[in-house]
């Protein structure tokens, strides 16, 4: 029996497809502080405040996960605790 080739549609559009789309290992970039949770960015701020606020809330309802908020300029990470219970 003879081979058979198989001719398969060319998509001209692929190349653009490509370029739009990103993938899930490289997000784009909007802010200067990342805000990471267990060491995965979860988002990005313009401002540190904005950052800070995200965090805090994030660590004050899951007290037990790592938040933290990294700046990409001047590549420093702090690390934000939960605040004192009020007596």
């Amino acid at each position: 029996m003879a081979p058979r080739q198989m001719k398969l549609p060319v998509k001209e559009d692929a190349a653009e497809e490509m370029e739009e789309a990103f993938s899930q290992r490289k997000r784009p970039e909007s802010g200067r502080y990342l805000l990471q949770v267990d060491r995965q960015t979860k988002g990005s701020y313009k401002t540190a405040e904005a950052a800070q606020a995200a965090a805090l809330v994030i660590k004050t309802a899951y007290p037990i996960v790592q938040v933290s908020v990294y700046d990409s300029v001047g590549n420093t990470n702090t690390i934000v605790e939960k605040p004192a219970a009020a007596s």
